[in-house]
């Protein structure tokens, strides 16, 4: 593609960022540092490329900015919604190819100049033509999850009552896949990726288009943010200079011969009197061209078209190949508050905001460089920001008698009052009047929504049905002037608990229903998170309000129904009316579950939530220690295992009681039960020969390594019990290392240098770094029990095997492999040169009182 067909595809200068972006002024980090990328499919915009690294248009511009910066670029693949997932979470750093919306500058960050434009087409097979969105009725549509085309559709979907169905999938690549197998009908891609593999698939771009979006590199919020004012430095340069690496990459990866298709956004303006208006501005312009200096019946001819055109209440105007304005009505000059000739000649950057610009431009250059006739809803902002104006825009090209495109013709009126009469009769029929939240007739077409989509796509979704206890006693005696006044900061409070996805509605006098969809598709961790909400819910509720120059308490019943309970939103809604009369019969400030065997399980956790807490008040825990042996016979030590046995559970385990110890931050205190036990017992074993030089290996939590006072704790434990810190080894994950790895690595090197030894556990299935391994002060790699399971079996895990072990002797540490449960396994980790073993081939983990040293290391 030429230069000047890029410029049509690519960002315009000027771009102003949102107050969510990030400002330019940001001071930069040192240079040097090593950065997690996500990758995921979407060529020609990115991809991973055969080294793993990122390729595609942003793939080489990062790589370009990270050369010249010094950073060291660590790819992790990822399929859509999971690198979004792993962007927020903070385990990446950066991500490419993120189209900006307000709704997702709430949870991640944005530079300023958009690396590209980009708009989305549907594709279909050639026997299945899609003209309009209305034709998709009753059709299967392949989207990118999580996209905003995807969101675009929900909501259109919901907007306009439309049976459609959307097949949410997890990548570009799969969309076509399906359309082409005849398991869709259509499929949506960005016109990038549509355009350079729609032929492979044999499908075809239909003529609708979705609004254009801006794309960036994004950010977790609060992390990273001088890696944007870096990128978009680099871009303001590139994209100042046409021959710049910048426009050389996006031409090198364009599709040769790529078309920008018809899109019709509105049918509303067809009406004669327009194209009349239209025929006499174009008419007018090639008069102005053609006749300076010609007849003076000419001039009269134009005069009188002139004054047509001043007399209609529109805005007329035509603008050159370079978006200059060439003509304007009164109503023009009326608005941007000046004379026509002080407009003529200029560009919409001197009249509008930098966003209305970049709007307006995108729209021109359909209409000059693809030949579209464009009507579209624009809404424009001026310069100073004084005033917002929604405007039904129609524009199309003027040609020579050749066809070639010389300038624009646009009609645009003013429906701002329109759009604000819309939302105000929106308002009336969908919100309640004292208290703003959605009435009944909005939660339930929300909660059909949601109801249809849990069974698409398979999540799980509640609705919460809470009554105020005693309402009526405080209107009785304060009246209803104060009671709608409780009704109003109740809905308030409420509002505040939830996620941005979740509705809360007034179902009717003192009643109000939460719906929460999409939640997780288990069960059990969906209930979880209804049951804090609700307790989260009463404790709001139960704090005093301010009504009538006095402080009132109240209290509230919440019925709980999840959806798997229910076959229809009227059920749902009944079952959680009735939990919440259940809940009302139990007394004030009770929640009750509609489900009894989900109650169950939720009651279950608690349970063992509280039995945790009691073990850990009552020192009901144990350890269990399992041997580990050097191939010459030699006991090198144990690895300590946590046991606990509940009077009521019997034994738990530590699959099921750990992680709700994480979950809760019990983890912190049993950690230091752990470590002061193990430290003790490496005390008392320094009086025994035999014993002396045995090591005990303990593992570390994820919260443990993390707490800023666990250097302390482990220094003062083996102050007190006097243990020997050379026979204590801590074990971390690879996965532990993500978050903070140069905090992580400072905590290591202070109880390095005491004497403390670590070992690297489950080594090869986490995010394994040679940059940063090389620096962590390792005594051990462990080899996962997963790679010794199959070893005989999968000539993969054998090359693993050989990977690590060559690898520990590189770096010159010791190399243990755990899992080890046949003979087999033990001589054939032995003959690829591993000396240290762990597994119940040579003993299952025992308590202390059982440990053998006579060598279990088979002959």
């Amino acid at each position: 593609m030429r230069c000047s067909a890029l410029r049509a595809l690519v960002i315009f200068s000027g771009f102003v960022a949102t107050s969510q972006q990030i400002g330019a002024s940001e001071p930069v980090r040192p240079n040097g540092r090593q950065l997690v990328i996500g990758i995921y499919q979407n060529p020609p915009k990115i991809s991973v490329a055969a080294d793993g690294m990122p390729s595609g248009i942003f793939g080489d511009l990062l790589q370009h900015i990270a050369q010249q910066q010094n950073w060291q670029i660590k790819p992790v693949s990822c399929d859509w919604a999971y690198c979004l997932e792993l962007l927020r979470s903070g385990d990446i750093d950066l991500l490419p190819d993120v189209a900006y919306s307000p709704e997702r500058a709430l949870s991640m960050r944005f530079h300023q100049t958009p690396v590209l434009h980009s708009w989305s087409t549907l594709y279909s097979l050639p026997g299945q033509p899609v003209a309009e969105l209305a034709d998709l009725a009753g059709r299967k549509i392949a989207v990118l999850q999580h996209s905003s085309q995807h969101l675009y559709l929900q909501h259109y979907n919901g907007q306009q009552q439309l049976p459609l169905t959307l097949l949410p999938v997890q990548s570009l690549q799969a969309a076509f896949n399906l359309v082409a197998a005849g398991q869709a009908d259509a499929a949506v891609a960005n016109h990038l990726f549509g355009d350079l593999r729609a032929a492979e698939f044999q499908l075809k771009a239909s003529p609708i288009r979705f609004d254009p979006v801006a794309l960036y590199f994004a950010v977790a919020p609060d992390r990273n943010l001088e890696l944007l004012t870096v990128i978009d430095q680099q871009l303001q340069q590139w994209q100042a200079d046409p021959q710049s690496f910048y426009f050389q990459t996006v031409s090198r990866w364009s599709q040769p011969g790529t078309k920008v298709v018809n899109f019709s956004l509105l049918k509303l303006w067809s009406a004669l009197s327009a194209l009349l208006l239209i025929l006499a501005g174009a008419a007018m312009y090639w008069f102005w061209r053609r006749s300076r200096g010609q007849l003076q019946q000419m001039q009269l001819e134009l005069a009188r078209l002139t004054t047509i055109l001043n007399s209609v209440d529109a805005h007329i105007y035509i603008k050159d190949r370079r978006s200059r304005y060439q003509y304007v009505n009164h109503k023009v000059a009326a608005l941007f508050g000046r004379p026509a000739e002080q407009i003529i000649g200029h560009t919409d950057s001197l009249f509008f905001d930098a966003k209305t610009v970049s709007q307006l431009q995108l729209n021109d250059q359909r209409v000059l460089t693809a030949g579209e006739r464009v009507v579209a809803e624009e809404i424009n902002t001026m310069a100073d920001g004084s005033q917002v104006h929604t405007y039904l825009s129609v524009k199309l090209p003027l040609r020579y008698a050749n066809g070639e495109i010389y300038a624009l013709c646009g009609i645009s009126t003013d429906i701002t009052e329109h759009k604000q009469n819309q939302a105000a009769i929106h308002q009336l029929a969908f919100y309640d009047a004292l208290t703003s939240l959605p009435n009944r007739r909005l939660l339930l077409e929300r909660l059909e929504q949601a109801f249809s989509l849990a069974g698409r796509i398979s999540c799980q979704g509640a609705v919460l049905f809470i009554d105020l206890d005693h309402f009526k006693d405080l209107n009785d005696t304060l009246g209803h002037a104060v009671g709608d006044e409780l009704l109003s900061q109740v809905a308030g409070r409420l509002s505040e608990q939830l996620r941005k996805s979740d509705t809360l509605a007034r179902f009717g006098g003192d009643e109000f229903v939460v719906l929460l969809p999409e939640l997780q598709p288990r069960a059990d961790l969906a209930g979880q998170r209804v049951e804090l909400l609700a307790m989260k819910l009463m404790d709001m509720l139960t704090l005093p309000f301010k009504l009538a120059e006095r402080s009132y308490s109240i209290s509230a019943s919440i019925g709980i129904a999840m959806f798997s309970d229910a076959g229809n939103v009227d059920e749902l809604l009944q079952r959680a009316d009735l939990a919440m009369y259940d809940a009302k019969n139990r007394g004030r400030n009770q929640y009750c579950f509609y489900d009894s065997t989900l109650q169950a399980k939720v009651l279950a956790r608690a349970s063992m939530l509280e039995g945790l807490r009691l073990a850990l008040s009552e020192q009901r825990f144990c350890l269990h220690y399992q041997m580990q042996y050097h191939s010459n016979g030699q006991v090198l030590g144990a690895e300590v295992l946590l046991r606990w046995t509940d009077p009521e559970l019997g034994a738990v385990s530590p699959e099921d009681f750990i992680p709700l110890a994480e979950e809760c931050g019990l983890i912190l205190p049993i950690g230091a039960w752990v470590l002061q036990q193990s430290c003790q017992q490496l005390a008392s074993w320094q009086t025994d020969p035999l014993k002396a030089s045995w090591h005990l290996a303990v593992n570390l939590s994820v919260r443990q390594l993390h707490d800023p006072s666990f250097v302390a704790l482990v220094t003062d434990t083996l102050q007190q019990t006097g243990a020997n810190p050379a026979n204590l080894v801590l074990e971390l994950t690879e996965t532990q290392l993500l978050q903070d790895i140069e905090a992580v690595i400072g905590k290591m090197q202070q109880l390095r240098a005491l004497g403390v030894r670590f070992s690297l556990d489950d080594f090869g299935t986490g995010y394994s770094s040679l940059s940063y391994l090389k620096r962590l002060p390792l005594h051990q790699l462990k080899i996962d029990g997963s790679f010794v399971r199959d070893l005989l079996d999968d000539p993969s895990d054998e090359a693993i095997i050989r990977t690590i072990l060559a690898l520990g002797s590189s770096l010159e540490l010791h190399v243990i492999a755990e899992g080890v449960e046949t003979t087999a396994q033990y001589l054939a980790l032995k003959q690829l040169g591993c000396q240290q073993f762990q597994g119940y081939l040579l003993g299952r983990p025992v308590p202390v009182a059982a440990l053998s040293s006579a060598p279990q290391i088979p002959a």
